[in-house]
């Protein structure tokens, strides 16, 4: 190969390789289920120590209906799994998953219901919800279905508070450009009008996020990679992190 054209190939290849290393040859990205099991959690902090099957919560049944701030917020439920004390005393009294499955919002705590979520199941409601899917806007990772889009084309109108007086909710729709931490990896964009469709300032701020730009430590790939910041959600529930150009739209 002639020096002028090796030393060309050489440069291409490394422009292109952080880009590729970020998108997986590098960081130890964890495998994905298939889109019908994507945010599928099985409850289980004290089912089986009562003697009853861990209970299936699927995000995408209940994203259909309510937006995620309405259990993460309004609700209390924490965003880590098995953090959340989560009883059936609790339910029985409105609180937690009682507060909607009273059996006039939802299906009620009722002997002959218990099968309904108590199922030990991951796999439980597939069916449903491939038919479910097939009338969404599509995307290529995670469940396959681009949820942000599904609210902005009408296709979804998710409930945003189950309260008669809501708060009014902050405007906010800043976009903040992110500059990577690694030569020749494009920035990341954070749109928070497309996450303000779903969730609440409080969700991310101030125990994910610092409020203030760029004050947040130890905030990179490694850490989304561990279930922190970004990976509390986009690993097991919002749009996975394999799905690298929709957060850095320059990546190829």
């Amino acid at each position: 190969m002639h020096r002028p054209a090796l030393l060309l190939f050489l440069a291409l290849l490394f422009a292109l390789a952080p880009q590729a290393a970020a998108k997986g040859r590098y960081f130890d990205l964890p495998p994905l289920p298939d889109p019908a099991l994507y945010g599928n959690r099985l409850l289980n902090r004290s089912a089986e120590k009562n003697g009853v099957k861990p209970a299936l919560f699927s995000h995408w049944l209940h994203r259909a209906k309510y937006t995620c701030r309405v259990c993460h917020v309004e609700l209390g439920f924490n965003m880590e799994l098995g953090t959340t004390e989560i009883t059936e005393a609790r339910n029985q009294h409105g609180e937690y998953c009682g507060a909607c499955h009273d059996g006039k919002e939802a299906f009620g705590h009722t002997p002959d219901n218990c099968d309904r979520c108590h199922t030990g199941d991951l796999t439980a409601g597939a069916d449903k919800f491939n038919a479910f899917a097939v009338t969404m806007p599509r995307t290529s990772y995670g469940n396959n279905i681009d949820w942000v889009k599904a609210v902005k084309e009408g296709k979804l109108q998710p409930k945003r508070t189950l309260l008669a007086n809501p708060p009014q909710a902050i405007a906010y729709d800043k976009d903040l450009k992110l500059d990577a931490g690694w030569t020749m990896i494009p920035p990341a964009f954070f749109s928070h009008a497309d996450h303000n469709l779903w969730l609440d300032c409080a969700n991310c701020h101030p125990d994910i996020f610092n409020v203030k730009k760029k004050t947040t430590a130890h905030f990179s790939m490694r850490y989304n990679l561990d279930g922190k910041f970004c990976g509390l959600c986009h690993l097991r529930v919002s749009f996975p992190l394999d799905d690298c150009d929709r957060c850095h739209p320059a990546m190829h």
